[in-house]
This record gives C-alpha cells, sequence and structure tokens, in this order.
C-alpha cells in the first residue's frame, strides 16, 4: 500500500450496506507488510451460491487451480472466502498446493463444511513460500470477531501497491424485490487482465442457480475487467468470484433471461465495470485515466486487438504522460496490432479533436487545442479504422516515472 494516494481516486468512497448473509473480518498476520491488515475473511451463509472466472496463466498460483476445481466439483457452493496480501502463493511447486490445503482445511474445520466450499486467495510476490500458518492460526480470532459492514477495511486488507480500497453497490430490482450487490477489489500494477482482475469479490443477496450467476459473471467480464490494462502483465492470481447467499428471498433467477433477470444483469454489469475503472485509476504511478474507443473494424475482437495495441503501448503511455499531443505514436501503434486498418480511410481524434481524416494529417487541425485536453486527467481517444461495423472500448493510464519507482524496489 502506498503512502501517496493516486490523483484519480474518487474523493469518498462508497457506503457499503450490509448483505444479508454475508459478514466479513480482517487480521494483522505479517505475511509482508507491517503495521497493517493482510488477510481478509468473507463468512458466507450455508447454501450460497458461487461462481468465478479465472486467470489463463500457465504459471497461475496453487490458489487458481483449487478454486477452479472447488467451482466445478463443488457445484458451485461457497462458504468462506480468505484472502491474503503480501505472498502470491506463486510457482511454490509442491509446497503451494500444501499450503492451500493446510488453509482450506482449517477453515472446512472451523467452519464445518466441505472442503469444496473454501475459497483461498493470495497476491503479492511470486515464488516465496507463504507463511499459511501465520493465517490459519488467526483464523478462530477473526470468526469470533466477524462483522456485517466491514466493507471497506476488507477491501483495504487486500491490497498490495494499491493507494487506496476499491468499493462499489448497487441495488437491483427483481420481480418487485429488492436485492443488493456488493463488490470490492484490488489492483495496481501487473494488470492486463485475461479473464477478471486481479482480485475482486463480489457479494449479493440475490436467489440465484449457479448456471445463471456463472453465465451473467462470464459474460459481463469481457467488456470490464477483461478491457483494462496498466502495463500489459498478467497476474498469475487473477480471481474474480461472485456469491450469492439468497437471502432477498425474491423468486429464483434460473436463466439469464428468466423474468427479473435484466436489471440484475445490468446492474451488476456498472458494479464491474466501476471496479475495473478504480483498478485502472489506481495504476501504479498514474496520472491520466485513458479512454479508447476502436471503431470501423473488421468485428469487435479486432477492435480490441487494436484498442489493447494502443493502450499498451508504452510510447503512448508516455507521451500522454508528458502531456504531448504526439498523434504519430497511436498510428503506429494500430498498425502494430496485427489487425486490418484502411490507412486512407483512417481517422483519429483526442479529446474530440479531429487530428487525422482519411490517412492524413486533417489541415483544419489546431495542435493548441489538443495540448489543452491533455493537460487534464481524463484523456480520451478515439480511432477508426475504416473496415467494417466493430467497435470496442478499453481503458488504461499513463505511464509515469513513479511506475518505474514503485516497481524497482517492489520486494524490498
Amino acid at each position: 500500500m502506498s503512502e501517496k494516494i493516486s490523483p484519480l481516486a474518487p474523493v469518498s468512497l462508497p457506503i457499503m450496506p450490509a448483505i444479508s448473509g454475508v459478514k466479513l473480518g480482517t487480521a494483522s498476520c505479517e505475511i509482508k507488510y507491517k503495521n497493517r491488515t493482510d488477510v481478509m475473511v468473507a463468512e458466507l451463509a450455508p447454501g450460497t451460491i458461487a461462481a468465478g472466472v479465472f486467470t489463463k496463466s500457465k504459471t497461475a498460483s496453487a490458489n487458481i487451480w483449487w478454486g477452479k476445481d472447488a467451482i466445478k466439483h463443488g457445484r458451485g457452493r461457497g462458504r468462506v472466502l480468505v484472502v491474503n496480501s503480501g505472498n502470491a502463493n506463486a510457482f511454490n511447486g509442491k509446497c503451494g498446493e500444501d499450503s492451500v490445503a493446510r488453509i482450506v482445511d482449517a477453515c472446512a474445520d472451523l467452519w464445518d463444511c466441505s472442503r469444496e466450499e473454501i475459497f483461498p486467495s493470495s497476491t503479492g510476490v511470486i515464488g516465496q513460500p507463504l507463511p499459511d500458518e501465520k493465517i490459519t492460526s488467526a483464523l478462530k480470532n477473526i470468526k469470533e470477531n466477524l462483522q456485517p459492514n466491514s466493507w471497506i477495511e476488507a477491501a483495504k486488507a487486500i491490497m498490495t501497491t494499491d493507494t487506496y480500497p476499491k468499493a462499489a453497490t448497487r441495488t437491483a430490482i427483481i420481480g418487485g424485490v429488492e436485492v443488493k450487490i456488493n463488490g470490492i477489489a484490488k489492483g495496481s500494477g501487473m494488470i492486463a487482465p485475461d479473464m477478471a482482475t486481479m482480485l475482486s469479490y463480489i457479494f449479493t443477496d440475490a436467489a440465484i442457480t449457479h448456471e445463471a450467476l456463472q453465465e451473467m459473471l462470464s459474460g459481463a467480464v469481457e467488456d470490464s475487467y477483461n478491457s483494462i490494462t496498466v502495463d500489459s502483465d498478467t497476474s498469475t492470481s487473477d480471481t474474480l468470484l461472485i456469491f450469492a447467499t439468497g437471502k432477498a428471498n425474491n423468486k429464483p433467477i434460473t436463466s439469464v433471461t428468466a423474468e427479473g433477470a435484466k436489471d440484475f444483469k445490468e446492474k451488476l454489469e456498472s458494479l464491474m465495470l466501476e471496479l475495473a475503472h478504480l483498478v485502472v485509476k489506481d495504476g501504479e504511478g498514474a496520472s491520466k485515466f485513458i479512454s479508447i474507443k476502436v471503431t470501423g473494424a473488421e468485428d469487435k475482437r479486432a477492435a480490441k486487438v487494436i484498442g489493447m495495441a494502443i493502450a499498451n503501448s508504452p510510447l503512448v503511455k508516455t507521451a500522454i504522460a508528458g502531456e504531448d499531443a504526439n498523434w504519430g505514436r497511436i498510428v503506429m501503434a494500430v498498425g502494430k496490432s496485427g489487425e486490418e486498418a484502411n490507412r486512407d480511410k483512417m481517422s483519429v481524434w483526442v479529446g474530440g479533436v479531429n487530428i487525422v481524416k482519411d490517412g492524413q494529417l486533417n489541415p483544419s487541425y489546431i495542435e493548441a487545442e489538443v495540448t489543452n485536453h491533455m493537460k487534464g486527467q481524463n484523456i480520451d481517444i478515439e480511432v477508426y479504422v475504416g473496415i467494417g461495423n466493430g467497435s470496442h472500448i478499453v481503458w488504461t493510464c499513463d505511464l509515469t516515472y513513479d511506475y518505474i519507482r514503485i516497481n524497482a524496489d517492489y520486494r524490498s
């Protein structure tokens, strides 16, 4: 956790309502950090439905493999979520698997539930053994002090280089019944999710089947967590889990097309997008929040590839950090994406100002107009590539000196 709060941080934290069937607790276990909480536990009511998506990294942590199997073999049930920061428990071989097993066994014994209902997550340094005994020895005390409204404290406990806790809340209506959705997330660096975001946990009191919940979650990922990047690096620990306690007593949602599902789905998507944006705005060293819209691509997939090529370009990101209206770097990034683009139809806008028109510099372009936009905190880029009807929006941040400083001494 950084002492210097991101200039893009929200001016206030949301007021998070209690979610019936969810209790939260935190502890300071000194896994890596001193004088701060670094373990979070969420207790979920018996019968809670769980769904999730995980990193596609080929060097994923032991926690990821456990989580995937728990979703599959536990029939989508969740009873306890336990998360630690400071150590990713990744690339630890059999040692990492054993750490997960000990945490799972301790939780299953303490909460008297099946092992497949336990979801452990870890984030932090890769390749260092997880001192799991520090976690398991704290579980009993955490359990005895669980609270229903400790959302911001829970969000703080999972932070690493984050400068502020990330939380969001929504209310949806299902068949006339009000249901609540709360979410927390962590992420600042190693952000180029390939399924979800670094760590993100969503909780709702809605009654919904595992199949419907999983389909909604998986569908909402592409336009939110999978459309952000800070530094092009996909984490070994990326985890997105959602838990539905069913305590709202609405008529259960059995499919994404069921009556009452539409509003819940829209509110879930909105919450996920807000959390994804909060992650980008806390990108390590970030000073600018950048939106990149690509239109005229062959299809949506191609538009996303082009958008990510721009968003991940160090040259684009450093130019924006320096408030330099160097539009040639945007054109360069489009070309390197490998996707089709019609040079003679391409157009580029920055801050709504048309810089490139029909494949060349717009004769009426006045650079001072874009330079003024570049001085702000929110940078808007749009590129039309003249091939088809595909479009997509991605979000990133600039690349500053502070990114290097933070990552040069991350382990120390």
